[in-house]
Parts: C-alpha cells; sequence; structure tokens
C-alpha cells in the first residue's frame, strides 16, 4: 500500500565547524538571533545518535530531520508527516518498508545531496551499539537497504506497530551526513552535520552554543538568522536574563507556585506534552528490597496524592500505571496503591523488621528531583523506614544509579508514547543495570518478560493491547516500582517571539524553532 500521511565566567574550550560562507552568516540586521537558555551547564554531545539528555536533545533537533517527522508543536504519532521522505510503500505483512526521498535536499557545511546511501548509514549507525545510544530502538530491523539514490528499503523481523516512529524526527531517527560521520568519527559529536533549518556554528565551553540559517534548507529560508543557546544552570540567573531581555526562550520550573508568579507577572508560559513520568524504582538487588512485603510496604508509605498537590494541577498528572498516561497501551485496571502508613508497618513486621528498615538513595540536586524526595523521605519516616539520602549533582546521581548504589531510584523520563518503549527500557530483564544491553531497568524486574517481548512482535492489535495490560498487572503486584506523576514541560517565550505554530507538544522537550519561527527586533 502506498502512504503519503500517516493518519491520525571562565572562557574554555573553544569548538568550531568549518563551513562555507554561504552558510555561516556576518552579524545580520534584517534577521534576528533567537537566544535559548535551556538551563544546561553545557552539552556534552550534538551527535543525534549518542545525545540522551533533555538539554542536548533540545538544540540537537534543530540541526537533523527523520524520514518522517511530528510536526511542529506535536507529540502525536498519529499525526506524523512525511519529512525527508517524501512517500513510502508497506508490504502487506508490514515487514518491508520502501522510502522514496526528497530530491534536491543539502546537508550543511558543503557535503552534498542527501540520498539513500546516507539514511541507509544513519538507520545502520543508530542500530550499532557502539554508535548510537538507541541500538535497542532497531532491534527488530533484520535489513536496510539503498535501492538508488533515492530508494531505502528497511526488512523487519517481525511487523512492528511503532516503527514510523523509530524513523521520524526523534532519537536514532535523525539522518546524517555519512561522508562528515566517516570523516569526523568520534568528533561527530563536536561538528554535527545534518538538514535541518539551523547548521551547528561553534561552542565555547559553558558559555554558549551557536547555530546559524540554513539558507538552503528544503523548506524555505529560516526567517531568523540563527540561534544562541546560553549556558545558564541557575534559575534565578536565567529568570533575570529572561527579564531584562537578554535571553528571548527559556526553560522554567515545573512547579505550580513557578508558573502561577511568572503568569502574574504577565510573561508569556508554555506547558506542553509529553510529560516526562516520574517513578520510584525499587531496587531488588539492594537487601531487604529484594523481600516483596517490604517493597509493598514502601509503597503505602508513599503517599502520592500529596506528592501531586506540591507539584500542581497544571503542570502534573497522577500516574496510576508504570506506563504513562497517553502512551498506546496504557492501562490502569490494576489500580494504584493505596496509602496507608499502618498497613506499611504491619508489612514491615511480617517481613521480619518491627523495628522498620533503613535503606539509601542517591538523589540529584536538581529542583525537579530534590525536593520531591524530600517528601518522600517525609512519608517513608511515617512508616518507619529511614531512607538515608546522598545528594549529588545530576550527572553524578546518573552514574552512580548505574552502578546499582541506590535503594530507590526516582527517574524521569518521556518516550515514544508507545507502551512497549516504556516497558522494554525500565522493566525489560534485558535492559538492567550491569548487563551487557543494559538501559534503564533500576529494579532489576523480569516478572513481565514474557508479556512484554511477546508484545513487541505481535501483529494483532487486540493482543498486543492485552500483552501489554499484563505485563503492567505483572509489575504492579511485584512492586517493580511506584508510579508518581508525569511532569509536563514549562518553558517562557518573550511576547516578541512568534513560534510559527501552536505549541502542544514536543518529543524532544523543547519548544522546536522551524524556519518560520520569527522574533520582533529590539
Amino acid at each position: 500500500m502506498k502512504m503519503k500521511l500517516l493518519p491520525a565566567l571562565a572562557l574554555a574550550a573553544l569548538g568550531f565547524c568549518a563551513m562555507p560562507a554561504a552558510t555561516v552568516h556576518a552579524q545580520e540586521t534584517t534577521r534576528p538571533m533567537l537566544r535559548i537558555s535551556s538551563g544546561a551547564a553545557d552539552n556534552a554531545t550534538l551527535d543525534p545518535h549518542r545525545a540522551t539528555s533533555t538539554h542536548d536533545k533540545g538544540v540537537v533537533s534543530q540541526m537533523f530531520d527523520g524520514l518522517v517527522r511530528f510536526p511542529p508543536g506535536s507529540a502525536d504519532p498519529t499525526k506524523l508527516e512525511p519529512d525527508l521522505a517524501e512517500s513510502w510503500d508497506v508490504s502487506d505483512d508490514s515487514k518491508v518498508w520502501t522510502f522514496h526521498l526528497r530530491k534536491g535536499v543539502q546537508f550543511h557545511g558543503g557535503y552534498g545531496e542527501m540520498k539513500a546511501e546516507d539514511v541507509a548509514y544513519s538507520l545502520e549507525r543508530a542500530a550499532d551499539p557502539k554508535r548510537s545510544s538507541f541500538a535497542s530502538t532497531f532491534v527488530g530491523v533484520e535489513k536496510i537497504e539503498a535501492l538508488d539514490d533515492y530508494t531505502v528499503r528497511v526488512t523487519l523481523k517481525y511487523p512492528d506497530s511503532g516503527f514510523l516512529g523509530r524513523v521520524s524526527d526523534y532519537h536514532g531517527g535523525n539522518i546524517v551526513s555519512k561522508k562528515a560521520a566517516e570523516k569526523l568519527g568520534n568528533k561527530f559529536g563536536a561538528s554535527p552535520i545534518g538538514t535541518g533549518p539551523f547548521a551547528f556554528a561553534e561552542h565555547v565551553t559553558q558559555q554558549y552554543v551557536k547555530l546559524v540559517a540554513n539558507d538552503q534548507y528544503y523548506r524555505g529560508k529560516p526567517k531568523a538568522a540563527g540561534i544562541m543557546y546560553r549556558m545558564i544552570p541557575s534559575d534565578s540567573a536565567r529568570e533575570l536574563a529572561f527579564a531584562s531581555g537578554e535571553v528571548d526562550i527559556i526553560q522554567g520550573k515545573r512547579e505550580q507556585r513557578w508558573v502561577e508568579r511568572a503568569r502574574k507577572r504577565g510573561y508569556d508560559v508554555d506547558i506542553f506534552e509529553p510529560a516526562e513520568f516520574r517513578i520510584l524504582h525499587l531496587n531488588r538487588n539492594i537487601k531487604p528490597l529484594d523481600n516483596l512485603k517490604v517493597r509493598e510496604a514502601i509503597a503505602a508509605a508513599v503517599n502520592v496524592d500529596q506528592i501531586l498537590k506540591y507539584v500542581g494541577k497544571d503542570v502534573a498528572t497522577k500516574g496510576c500505571s508504570v506506563v504513562p498516561e497517553g502512551y498506546l497501551g496504557h492501562d490502569c485496571s490494576a489500580g494504584t496503591y493505596k496509602h496507608d502508613v499502618a498497613a506499611a508497618k504491619k508489612l514491615l513486621a511480617e517481613a521480619g523488621y518491627p523495628n522498620g528498615i533503613e535503606i539509601k538513595s542517591i538523589v540529584s540536586n536538581i529542583s525537579a528531583q530534590q525536593p520531591i524526595m524530600e517528601i518522600v523521605q517525609a512519608q517513608l519516616a511515617e512508616a518507619g523506614i529511614k531512607l538515608n539520602m546522598e545528594v549529588v549533582d545530576h550527572a553524578t546521581y546518573q552514574a552512580r544509579s548505574r552502578k546499582d548504589q541506590s535503594a530507590i531510584v526516582f527517574y524521569g523520563a518521556a518516550r515514544f508514547p508507545n507502551a512497549d518503549a516504556y516497558l522494554s527500557e525500565f522493566f525489560d530483564s534485558a535492559s538492567e543495570i550491569g548487563s551487557p544491553t543494559a538501559m534503564s531497568n533500576f529494579s532489576h524486574c523480569s516478572v513481565a518478560d514474557e508479556s512484554i517481548r511477546a508484545a513487541r512482535i505481535e501483529p494483532d492489535d487486540a493482543r498486543q493491547l492485552a500483552l501489554w495490560k499484563d505485563a503492567q498487572q505483572k509489575i504492579h503486584d511485584d512492586v517493580c516500582a511506584i508510579p508518581l506523576f508525569g511532569l509536563k514541560q514549562v518553558w517562557l517565550h518573550s511576547g516578541k517571539v512568534n513560534y510559527g505554530y501552536d505549541l502542544k507538544g514536543s518529543l524532544n522537550l523543547a519548544p522546536p524553532i522551524t524556519e518560520d519561527t520569527t522574533r520582533l527586533a529590539d
């Protein structure tokens, strides 16, 4: 079948990417630069197949395209539309996808026209765990072929209901220049070459990343001269820079009180999907959490409604399953854990701990995590569970959590809105921390492996949904994790900025800057 649309400060090291004069602009007076701060202290990599942090993904998304894309301002997978592929064919068994590419699309930096060999190379690179952080996304791919300059065929091992999303402008679906990637090797992340509306110009460590308009962009010449991403990790300093007009768009604090204060000041507040889903992962590799009754006691001691009240109604939604609300396959029939301090104490006594327990958690000092964990700490204390929190910077929290040093891991993430994406990364034993194919299974959960893996290759929609439901029930009963809430994205934009679209969602967690985004001159 033929498809055209899918329904539904100290100056540090300086790094440059050499570009022809036609791409890098001098100071322009007719087109202003957009100035943005995501709160990053720096960018770790701008390689789209390696960029996993929220801060990195936001910058990367302006420089790269996928075969298909989410329309600007949308995170709805039913609305995916053609991007570098004009159209595609799908075989009757849904295992062979043939993409027909746009002609004349140019890579940044004089690297020539984007062709099928670049697409095949990019997808193979994205599927290679040595070169990609998203290799697990492509485990169902059997073969990728460039049939001619403008035709790419992808053969799957089994039908995959989420395949089109895997080749979208998100994570591993971004298309890179084969010539540039092979030439630059592991330095590609410091000099990225894509086809997007903006091209990399320079990166000054802990100061800024500068992108410039790609006037050869196939959708049209950008209305902005470029984007300056300022490194302002301090919330107060970032707000001050916004209030003074030094920056045009900033990431805000995802707290109800902050949002209400910003609105009172007359700021334009953007609250959009997807929510980053917050979960408490209970690490059964650390005693006594290997005991089911202890895990049940922790679940009974946590008062999610109290946490939600603190976070706020505008920015958070209560979780009822380990699969976030809005994801295909999300199912809440297992119910939520009932808050009951007396029951928690009784469960601990039955587990052999009548005097309570003491456990340790590595906690990030970022504003989206530490205050929540302080609330959890107080709640657990009421049930006789002493939570010793070691508060560290976010990078250290990530590293140490992935070394099994935390009994409770507070983790938030937004993924492609399909149950398999979440279940496979966080609850399949193949993704256990410390395993050769480790992702983010901090709890070392394995009870739902059979259902998760069967659903992944199930061609029948109803049967797939039933398998995802079964997986969520088993994870709930084994108390692998405690769902807390989905935390939406919160940004501010100046009244001088016009995005050029209606911002309802962005899978890359930052407002997309497109060729139509404008800012009034000062």
